[in-house]
C-alpha cells in the first residue's frame, strides 16, 4: 500500500497513477493534525488496513497530477540518518563505525516544494539521495533479529546539508537541520510491497543530469543493525524516520533555480527546488519562499 497526503492534507492512497481519499475511513484515530493521524495510522494498521484497503477498493480516484502532494510524515517524532553507511563502491577498505545524527522534524518539506539555501557562509548547499525507514511501533533495544519486524515501510529521502560553515568542527547541527532540509516523499510504500530493501537502486538527478546511480546492497551496515543500534540509544515511535545514508560518489552542489528530483526502485520520483533568500530579509513561513546561499564545487563525504 502507498500511502500519502495530498491537497489540504487528506490522507490518500496512490493505485496507480490515481489518488484515493481515505480520510473518511481513518478520522476516529486521535489526532490533532496530519503528523499523528499518519502516525496513529501507522501504530494502528493491523486494525485499519483491511479498512483502508476496502476504501481503496470502492473509491474513485483522482489522477495524481491534479492534486498536491504534501509529504507523507509531515513531522515525525524523530529523524534519525545514518552517517558514513555505504562503501562506496568498493573505495573504502572497511565499513566506518557505525554513527548517526538527529535532524530537527521541522526539515520536513514534500515534493515538489523549495529546498531554502539560506545566507550563511557554507562552501557549498548538498542534498544526498537516502533510502529511508518508517518505524512501525515503539522500539526500543530491538535486536537485529527482531528489527525487520519492527519496520512499517520505506520513502524517499533527501539529506540536505549547508557544508564548510564556521567554526571548524562544530557545524553538524547547523549543517543538517535547517528548515527545509529534509524533502520526502512522495509516498510511504508499507513493507510487504518491498521484497528486499538492500536490492533497491537509488537515483538522483540535478536539472536532469544523473548524479547519483547506487544500491543499496552498498550499505555498509544493514538496516536491522541500524534499528538495533538506534534503539540501543532511545526509543523510536511510530513514524519515526530512519534514513540510512548514502553512497556519496557523485554527490553534487545544489545552487538557485536547481531541479532535483530522487527515485527510488519500483516507485516514483520526489522532486524539490533550490532558492536562494535575498540577504537581510527574513525567512517567511511557505517552504516556497526565496532563500540566499553561496555554492560551492567540492562534495564532502562526513555524513
Amino acid at each position: 500500500m502507498k500511502l500519502l497526503f495530498f491537497d489540504d492534507f487528506k490522507l490518500g492512497v496512490l493505485k496507480g497513477d490515481a489518488v484515493i481519499d481515505v480520510s473518511e475511513t481513518v478520522r476516529n484515530i486521535p489526532h490533532t493534525g496530519p503528523h499523528d493521524l499518519i502516525s496513529g495510522l501507522i501504530a494502528r494498521f493491523a486494525d485499519y488496513k483491511e479498512r483502508v484497503q476496502e476504501a481503496v477498493d470502492r473509491g474513485r480516484g483522482v489522477p495524481i497530477g491534479q492534486v498536491r502532494i504534501r509529504p507523507p510524515l509531515p513531522k515525525p517524532s524523530n529523524i534519525v540518518c545514518m552517517a558514513v553507511n555505504y562503501m562506496e563502491d568498493g573505495t573504502r577498505a572497511e565499513p566506518a563505525p557505525i554513527n548517526a545524527f538527529l535532524k530537527s522534524p521541522n526539515s520536513v518539506i514534500g515534493p515538489d516544494d523549495t529546498m531554502v539555501l539560506p545566507d550563511v557562509p557554507a562552501t557549498i548547499f548538498e542534498g544526498e539521495a537516502e533510502l529511508a525507514v518508517v518505524m512501525g511501533k515503539r522500539a526500543s533495544r530491538v535486536s537485529a533479529a527482531e528489527a525487520m519486524s519492527y519496520v512499517f515501510g520505506y520513502t524517499n529521502f533527501i539529506d540536505g546539508s549547508a557544508r564548510g560553515l564556521p567554526p571548524t568542527g562544530n557545524t553538524f547541527y547547523q549543517m543538517k537541520s535547517r528548515d527545509t532540509f529534509a524533502p520526502i516523499g512522495p509516498y510511504l510504500v508499507t513493507a510487504d510491497e518491498v521484497s528486499d530493501p538492500h536490492k533497491l537502486q537509488v537515483r538522483l538527478w540535478v536539472n536532469g543530469t544523473l548524479k547519483q546511480n547506487f544500491n543499496t546492497s552498498d550499505m555498509a551496515h544493514r538496516i536491522p543493525r541500524c534499528v538495533e543500534w538506534v534503539s540501543s540509544i532511545h526509543t523510536r515511535e511510530p513514524g519515526d524516520v530512519l534514513a540510512t545514508g548514502t553512497n556519496h560518489r557523485g554527490l553534487s552542489a545544489f545552487q538557485e533555480g536547481d531541479l532535483i528530483e530522487l527515485e527510488t526502485e519500483g516507485g516514483p520520483a520526489a522532486s524539490a527546488r533550490a532558492r536562494r533568500r535575498e540577504a537581510n530579509v527574513g525567512q517567511g513561513n511557505s517552504a516556497r519562499a526565496a532563500a540566499e546561499g553561496t555554492g560551492g564545487d567540492n562534495a564532502t563525504t562526513d555524513g
